[in-house]
């Protein structure tokens, strides 16, 4: 895939993602609606994704698998492969007592 396919792809797992994201800390009992934004942003940054391989060949994956199989195809991928690592990073963080954004964060 050149760079153009790459990031063409990428926009759209983007916005897969987002929508995921969304959807995901809707459900979440424990996210207070003040704290959603700041949810959201740790789990679709750049950050985060570079966690999980090259920001912007993960969010292609994402985009292909969307086109090719659907939204429930790449719900399940980001379900299995990001979210297990966004959750422990945010359980990791709201662990650390020391951490900069203090325990009062949800990410």
């Amino acid at each position: 895939m050149d760079e153009t396919e790459k990031r063409t792809k990428a926009w759209i797992g983007d916005a897969v993602l987002a929508l995921f994201a969304r959807e995901w800390i809707l459900r979440q009992t424990d996210i207070a609606p003040s704290e959603r934004i700041e949810v959201f942003t740790g789990m679709t940054s750049n950050r985060f994704l570079a966690c999980t391989g090259e920001p912007t060949l993960m969010e292609a994956k994402i985009g292909v698998i969307y086109e090719k199989d659907g939204v429930d195809k790449a719900f399940s991928y980001i379900e299995e492969t990001l979210l297990p690592v966004f959750k422990k990073q945010r359980q990791n963080l709201l662990k650390s007592p020391g951490s900069y954004r203090g325990r009062k964060s949800k990410i």
